[in-house]
């Protein structure tokens, strides 16, 4: 079904913030397209309300987006009146979201009543309802088995006796998990990390080091902002993006409903890859080999017995970086994408919603990579291995994303 899932399905906001547990992400850009990018957004609030993690939920927006592009597309092709795509749209939503986050069910179902409301021509109504469930069910069906839900064996590392760090690493499922678009999760899968006698070591190992501690001094207050900002790394802040080209003049509800297909799609493939190569690895962490300089085998890398990153490490390994990926891969759909002018937007709820924008996917990615480096999670190589991953996996939705429609 691999194959099959956008060519036989042929088959996607800025200022969000988190006010309370009902509050929907508002989007970085002036208005919402249609009802493709108005539920994508509410689809991201459903998802950082419920505090779902970012791999999980970037899978959850995939199949939502997937089945929002089945519903769009057979909406299109049945004839019926344009109500009805705007239906289908709410009822692929809905069912999506109430499958993977029933608690947030009161939310689901207030956000899916209100946008029925305003559709008056009741049969287009009914008629999108049922595309939309039937979209909605065919996607889920198709995904139900590809690995997410396979039983998490990770074995930690340690010896007979010896007490480690009792928090369970973050889906290393996922590295089994089926893609959308890849062949397999190793398609991509970078060379090692640099060896920890190189010069290459040494100077990620001290980049970090001074760029990356919590209390820094060396570390201005732009580089801390940026670091603040993509803190957040939950899909919405990556679909404010998309947003800012989906809402540009010209654009329809079917175009605009694969592309945010594809990205999502491209997305969870980034992270399936990115996983894979992660526990393949299985690279310690800037706080883990800061703090054990002294045993890593190179003069050059003084240990910090102290040394703490500006934010919270991740529960996974460190190579490659997953941000960075995440980053390139969208960064290189939009590219293929953007009409002049185009300036990218996103918001974020760890900057307390301020927004950044960006005239170029290049400086985007490159602010991504640099961030990582700045909240003390990554060193350099990782970010520049990242982006190139990202690159090659957005160059293959992007290509995707050109093809012509299969029906």
């Amino acid at each position: 079904m691999k194959g099959n899932i956008m060519t036989k399905l042929d088959l996607i906001p800025s200022r969000r913030t988190l006010c309370g547990a009902l509050t929907l992400l508002l989007p970085a850009t002036a208005a919402f397209a249609d009802a493709v990018s108005d539920w994508n957004t509410r689809a991201n609030a459903v998802l950082v309300d419920a505090r779902m993690g970012t791999p999980p939920a970037v899978r959850v927006m995939a199949i939502a987006q997937t089945a929002v592009h089945l519903a769009v597309s057979e909406a299109a092709r049945s004839g019926t009146a344009p109500a009805a795509a705007d239906a289908a749209v709410a009822a692929a939503n809905r069912a999506v979201l109430l499958k993977a986050v029933p608690a947030q069910k009161d939310a689901i179902e207030s956000a899916y009543r209100t946008a029925l409301a305003s559709i008056a021509d009741a049969d287009a109504r009914n008629a999108g309802i049922a595309i939309g469930e039937r979209a909605a069910g065919t996607v889920l069906n198709a995904r139900g088995s590809d690995g997410a839900g396979s039983a998490e064996s990770y074995r930690p590392h340690t010896t007979p006796g010896a007490y480690v760090p009792t928090a369970i690493p973050a889906v290393p499922q996922w590295a089994g998990r089926r893609p959308w678009m890849l062949d397999s999760p190793a398609q991509f899968r970078p060379a090692a990390p640099p060896a920890l006698t190189s010069a290459t070591w040494a100077r990620d190992f001290e980049e970090v080091k001074i760029l990356g501690a919590k209390g820094s001094t060396q570390r201005n207050e732009e580089q801390t902002a940026i670091a603040r900002f993509w803190e957040f790394s939950m899909p919405a802040i990556y679909h404010d993006l998309v947003a800012s080209v989906a809402t540009r003049p010209g654009r329809d509800v079917l175009a605009n409903a694969r592309l945010y297909a594809v990205v999502a799609q491209a997305m969870d493939d980034a992270l399936i890859s990115v996983m894979d190569a992660k526990y393949h690895y299985n690279f310690w962490r800037p706080v883990t080999a800061i703090r054990n300089g002294d045993v890593d085998g190179h003069p050059a890398t003084e240990r910090d017995a102290a040394w703490s990153p500006l934010i919270d490490t991740p529960a996974h390994p460190e190579y490659p970086c997953a941000h960075c990926i995440l980053a390139a891969t969208v960064g290189t759909v939009l590219k293929s994408e953007m009409a002049p002018g185009t300036v990218l937007a996103a918001a974020s709820p760890t900057a307390q919603g301020a927004t950044r924008r960006w005239t170029s996917t290049d400086s985007l990615m490159r602010e991504v990579a640099d961030a990582r480096i700045f909240d003390g999670v990554h060193y350099r190589n990782s970010t520049e291995v990242g982006l190139a991953m990202g690159q090659r996996i957005g160059e293959l939705a992007a290509a995707r994303l050109r093809a012509p429609v299969v029906d």
